[in-house]
């Protein structure tokens, strides 16, 4: 049974697809991929891979699909599966991303700027090095229909910020 006014938002619009769902559209498609990995002082690793952005459900999710280049590397054989999505309820973005690196989920939830351009998305994820909480901080940039880029950012257990990641995506043609 829907909740009436008073006392909620109905299932229809809870459902409903919006302006903020819009904003992902440059993001659907299949995009080449340079990852930059730093796991400590000094320089990244770096990998290529590919990923496939879908609509799903009726359009209200995009569904990231990626696979890493063959090679070496720390992690040879790297798939990632995500969602990304707007919560009609919270008014917030929110992203969801399981890979073979690891075998925790993580979440994070954020906004996007005036602009339209930036979304900083905020989770918390289980610090492998203390077991205490780490906050995570990804900054997703939408340069063109074309071009993005994700950094991400911990903050680990002494309060300091480092990046630990940062893709640049360009659209396959």
């Amino acid at each position: 049974m829907a909740a009436t006014k008073e006392h909620g938002t109905d299932c229809a619009e809870m459902g409903a697809i919006v302006a903020e769902h819009k904003k992902l559209e440059p993001f659907a498609g299949t995009f080449k991929a340079q990852v930059k990995l730093w796991m400590g002082p000094g320089d990244p690793a770096v990998s290529t891979g590919v990923t496939t952005n879908a609509w799903d459900l009726g359009g209200r999710f995009l569904k990231q699909t990626f696979k890493g280049d063959p090679g070496g590397g720390p992690f040879p054989d790297f798939e990632g599966r995500g969602y990304w999505g707007y919560n009609t309820i919270d008014k917030k973005y929110e992203g969801f991303w399981i890979d073979t690196c690891c075998t925790m989920m993580q979440t994070e939830k954020g906004s996007v700027d005036g602009s339209g351009k930036v979304w900083t998305m905020i989770g918390q994820m289980t610090d492998p090095q203390s077991g205490g909480t780490m906050r995570k901080r990804s900054v997703i940039t939408l340069k063109d229909n074309d071009r993005h880029s994700m950094e991400m950012f911990f903050t680990g257990a002494d309060g300091k910020e480092s990046k630990c990641m940062e893709i640049q995506y360009q659209r396959k043609r």
